[in-house]
Formats: C-alpha cells, sequence, structure tokens
C-alpha cells in the first residue's frame, strides 16, 4: 500500500509492546459472546515491522478477541487485487477487519464489500477535520481513518540561506528558484513522482486543487475537471518539463525514486511525503541537518495537498463485527495513535499529537504536515477510482511529456473521465 510502503523504506523501527492500554469500547476480554471473538486484520506488507507487536499488545489483554495479522504484498496494484478477491468470495471471506487506502474507500463501499459503521462509537471529533471524509461513501461512514497523510515540499535549506531567500510560497517562486539557484548550485530544480502509477494521479489531482479545480464531483457522478483551473495546475507540471526545471529523469520517478536523488543531493526541491523528510536527515545522509519542508505552494499561495493514508474497515461478512468494531477502536486510540508515530514513522489522524512537544522534537515537521492535512482533499471519489486514476495518469503523461497540450489534455480528461462515469 502507498502509505505503508512510502513510510518505511530505510527506516530502523525498534518493535513496541503496548500492555494492557483499554481503548473506549476495548476494555480487557476474556471469552467470547455474542459478537465477539478472534479476527483476521489484513494490511499490505508492514515494511517497519510496527504493526504485528502492536497487536500482541491487543491479544495480550482480549484473549477470546485474538487477532490474526495477514500481510499481503506491499504494492497497492497487488494489495487491492488480493482483498478484492476474497471479498468477492462472500461467506468464503478470509479478512474481518481491511487496513484499506483511503482511496479505495468509495470503491468497497459502493461494491458492498464492506459495512457501514456507526459515527457515535468512534472518536472522530477527536481527528483532524479533512481525514474523515475519506471514510464515508454517500454520506455514510465506511470505515475509520487510521492513518493519514500529505505532501511536503521538501528543499536544501543551506542552499537558499545561502542565496538569502526563503523557501516557495507560490509557483512563480518554485519555478524562479527552480530555474537559477538550482543552476548555480549544480542541482536540479524540482521534482515530484511523475512515472505513470498512482503517485502520478496524486501530483496532478495536487497541481488542480492548488489552482482551485477539482477532478469529479457528486461521489464520481459528475466530471468537473474542465476548467481553467486544471488547465493551468497540468499545465504548471508541463511547462516544468519543457522549460528544464523539472528533469526529464523525474518522469521515472516514483517515491523511492525521487527520495534518492533528494536524499543524495541532486534536486533543490522535492515533492513528497513526511517519510522522506525522516529518511533524508537520518545520520549518514549526504543532506541529514540541510533540509527543510513546508507546504506545497499554488498559483498565489500554499496549495493543496491529496490526502493520503489508510482506513479500517469491517468485511460485510466478518464474523465477529463487534470485536471488529472494538479492534479499530483500539487502533485509533490516542496511545496506540502515538506509538504509530513514533514506532511506525506514519502521520497519525490523532489532532492533539501534532501539538505535543515531545512529539514536535522528534519530527520537526509535524507542524508543517498538520497544516497541510488541514488544508489536504481527498482523491477523487468514486466506485471506480482505478480506472479514473489510470486515466489522470495517461493523459497528464501525455501533457508532460509534450505529445498534448495542457488545452487538449484537460478536454480529454473531461471525455474519458465521463466513459468511465457512464459505464
Amino acid at each position: 500500500m502507498r502509505w505503508m510502503h512510502a513510510a518505511g523504506r530505510g527506516l530502523l523501527v525498534l518493535a513496541v509492546v503496548l500492555t494492557g492500554h483499554a481503548a473506549s469500547g476495548a476494555h480487557a476480554d476474556d471469552g467470547t459472546s455474542g459478537d465477539r471473538g478472534p479476527l483476521t486484520l489484513a494490511t499490505a506488507g508492514d515494511l517497519t515491522g510496527y504493526l504485528g507487536p502492536l497487536l500482541q499488545g491487543w491479544n495480550r489483554t482480549h484473549p477470546g478477541e485474538k487477532v490474526t495479522l495477514v500481510e499481503l504484498p506491499d504494492s497497492a496494484d497487488e494489495t487491492h487485487a488480493q482483498m478484492a478477491t476474497d471479498l468477492r468470495g462472500g461467506d468464503r471471506s478470509r479478512f474481518d477487519v481491511l487496513n484499506i487506502d483511503v482511496s479505495w474507500t468509495s470503491e468497497f463501499a459502493a461494491a458492498g464489500w464492506i459495512r457501514p459503521l456507526p459515527r457515535d462509537r468512534f472518536p472522530l471529533k477527536a481527528f483532524l477535520r479533512p481525514v474523515v471524509d475519506t471514510a464515508t461513501y454517500d454520506g455514510r461512514l465506511y470505515a475509520v481513518p487510521y492513518v493519514t497523510n500529505a505532501g511536503l515540499l521538501l528543499y536544501r535549506k543551506d542552499v537558499l540561506a545561502a542565496e538569502g531567500v526563503p523557501p516557495p510560497r507560490t509557483w512563480a517562486e518554485l519555478e524562479r528558484d527552480a530555474k537559477t539557484i538550482a543552476q548555480r548550485h549544480g542541482l536540479d530544480g524540482y521534482a515530484g513522482q511523475f512515472l505513470p502509477y498512482e503517485g502520478l494521479t496524486v501530483n496532478a489531482a495536487e497541481a488542480v486543487y492548488s489552482a482551485g479545480g477539482s477532478i469529479l464531483g457528486d461521489e464520481g457522478a459528475r466530471v468537473t475537471v474542465n476548467s481553467a483551473a486544471a488547465r493551468e495546475g497540468i499545465g504548471f507540471l508541463a511547462r516544468g518539463v519543457r522549460e528544464g526545471w523539472i528533469p526529464r529523469q523525474a518522469l521515472t520517478y516514483k517515491e523511492e525514486e525521487s527520495k534518492q536523488a533528494f536524499r543524495d543531493g541532486r534536486l533543490l526541491f522535492l515533492r513528497n511525503w513526511p517519510y522522506a523528510y525522516a529518511v533524508a536527515s537520518a545520520p549518514g545522509s549526504p543532506v541529514a541537518g540541510k533540509i527543510g519542508a513546508v507546504p506545497l505552494p499554488g498559483p498565489d499561495g500554499p496549495g493543496r495537498s491529496v490526502l493520503g493514508g489508510s482506513d479500517l474497515a469491517v468485511s460485510t461478512h466478518a464474523r465477529h463485527p463487534d470485536s471488529a468494531a472494538r479492534l479499530i477502536a483500539y487502533l485509533t486510540s490516542e496511545p496506540v495513535q502515538r506509538q504509530v508515530l513514533v514506532r511506525g514513522a506514519l502521520p497519525p489522524v490523532r489532532a492533539a499529537l501534532y501539538d505535543d512537544p515531545a512529539l514536535v522534537r522528534k519530527f520537526p515537521y509535524l507542524p508543517t504536515l498538520r497544516e497541510s492535512v488541514l488544508r489536504a482533499a481527498p482523491r477523487p471519489k468514486s466506485p471506480r477510482y482505478d480506472q479514473v486514476s489510470l486515466v489522470v495518469q495517461a493523459v497528464v503523461r501525455d501533457a508532460m511529456t509534450g505529445h498534448e497540450t495542457p488545452e487538449d489534455a484537460v478536454r480529454r480528461l473531461a471525455r474519458e473521465l465521463a466513459a468511465v462515469s457512464d459505464r
């Protein structure tokens, strides 16, 4: 899964053992009753190794509701395929609780694979406000936010300090510095994740959102991309490649390749998730101590990120739905969310943790990340999100490689997304 894949690479994470914590609705229990009993939790590959030990804390205090962790591949596409295949099996499904990418919630809900959840059972008011929207479909709560994420602009603060300029707040400032300052210091200007995969969908959506536009409306029923804002956003990306301040090599970058280019000292600016800041700041990194992070810029000031992260959902065919809901309450409680950040290096959904002085000292980017999450928006909601994403990737790729003008690309996007919605 993208969020877990991104957070895990290059991080050495200590195992955490939680002892005896009782979350709201998740007190110790020595037996099964009613809708309570053993569970399976399906997730993408846990590259940090934090989740298994965390679940041991639940299993010790809930012996009648023990959780078996099922790790699927760390590839988002493979994880999605395996979950979908299992869920189509109806009563034969192996999975009770699903740790799903935030962009899958609408699809899984529309397909009838996950069940609606009662809002009053979970501490939604304690979460960062925008993350709850990722867990809803058609006005109902179908999952509970577990971790969140937002894109940040990482920059070489040593280089900008030497030039006497602040980090960019607008696209114009970013372009200017990427063209001039980067060249003077032998660096490439700006990169994101521009290979045709989910990362390009995210980068394209962020450009459109930052310009004030949108891609879909009404849960995917209405195409809204044919706008001046979308032309401006896609034009920003295409212009960067055409003028050279986005290196053509960046057209091959996913999260890891772009992070490595920045860590190796080859880039002045990088759009990436917070994990890249942590990796580039780690001991032994050539740029450790030389980097900063600010919100993504937009045309006239701070832009908008796409929300990343994952939600916890209960399968329609879960064997013990009450235990499943109790487990979700435990995993989203404040003590466990703290460990998700400290031991798993994953941004929590609990708002109060972003103001915790000890955590801010350990993770200096938290205030910036909180600001970015509060301004962020979900990826386009659609029951056919996988098809929507493929269309966005293909069209924006053609615009960035110069095979199509931004104006033509936006018109084509509107046509092809309308065809997806009509299927």
